[in-house]
């Protein structure tokens, strides 16, 4: 597939029954453009390039699920139309690092490499967990303490 692949959809509330949130259902015949087993694309939305995962419904499709800052960065709420554009992402293990995570992997190799043992999944929660605090003494208290237990060699959320 050489060019994106447009769709409508409409933002619904959607998701794991444990986080509901927001959802773009991608339409069957987007799907079976985009191929089998692709679990990973890059989705824009009003010039807005996202990362996401094509996550399971529930008795068949797939959809994508946006988090309430991803909305409002965009500019859409529930019950918009939504205009994207899908394609497979080129490099579907890649992780967007917040600042304070990649300077603290950085300072400690030992950290950096165990974090680079990970599947692509468990990293970007990682990347989450540290980028979703709202004040920067948060984001940097989550680095430290993520990079400390993986140069230890302990779980990274645990320390155990």
């Amino acid at each position: 597939m050489n060019s994106p692949l447009h769709f409508r959809a409409a933002l619904e509330p959607g998701g794991p029954s444990f986080m509901p949130t927001q959802i773009l259902v991608v339409p069957a015949e987007v799907l079976v453009a985009l191929g089998k087993g692709l679990k990973r694309v890059i989705v824009t939305i009003r010039g807005h390039a996202l990362r996401l995962g094509l996550l399971p419904l529930e008795g068949g499709g797939r959809y994508l699920m946006l988090n309430k800052d991803v909305c409002a960065t965009v500019g859409i709420q529930f019950g918009d139309e939504v205009e994207a554009a899908i394609e497979p992402d080129p490099n579907p293990d890649h992780v967007d690092l917040p600042e304070e995570l990649a300077e603290a992997l950085a300072a400690w190799p030992e950290a950096e490499a165990a974090f680079q043992n990970y599947s692509g999944a468990h990293r970007r929660s990682m990347a989450r967990l540290v980028a979703e605090g709202k004040q920067r003494e948060t984001r940097i208290r989550r680095a430290l303490r993520l990079t400390e237990n993986l140069g230890r060699g302990l779980h990274p959320y645990r320390g155990d």
